[in-house]
């Protein structure tokens, strides 16, 4: 019942400045069609630092603890969900005609099924296949909201 999703576009920033706009995760209400914002756990930013992620849609609220597991400046910002549930995460390359493609990804791990069989029980596959279209939806939007950002700077 995993899953993978990852679709690219070209926004109008070099990588470095993708990266440095996408790597500050307070900002990502900004651009996410469900996070609302993020705060940080500490003082620690780079791989292994903690944030929390408020969370909403129209049928229900939540909260996420996430580690970032990638801090590539100019080439890769990821993080896992959990952690160690789901991964998403941002990749970078300069643009043949300038600019930046952009590349947002998400993969479930085998620890999402066995978290939401405990969960949900029954529902469990019905649960995820929500998620998954949820992301299908949501990654084109948020990519278009992230390049409607770096147009605007």
């Amino acid at each position: 019942m995993t899953y993978e999703i990852q679709e690219t576009i070209s926004v109008p920033a070099a990588p470095q400045q993708v990266h440095a706009l996408l790597s500050d995760v307070t900002r990502t209400g900004e651009w996410s069609q469900q996070c609302e914002r993020c705060e940080w756990e500490g003082a620690q930013r780079g791989v292994g630092a903690r944030f929390t992620g408020y969370n909403r849609t129209t049928e229900r609220e939540w909260q996420t603890t996430s580690e970032v597991i990638a801090d590539i400046p100019g080439e890769h910002f990821a993080w896992s969900v959990g952690p160690g549930r789901v991964e998403w995460g941002y990749r970078m390359r300069p643009a043949a005609g300038g600019g930046t493609e952009l590349t947002q990804y998400s993969r479930t791990l085998p620890a999402l099924e066995e978290y939401f069989a405990e969960r949900f029980g029954d529902r469990a596959g019905a649960e995820i296949a929500r998620r998954r279209d949820a992301a299908r939806t949501g990654v084109p939007a948020t990519l278009e909201a992230i390049r409607a950002v770096l147009a605007d700077r």
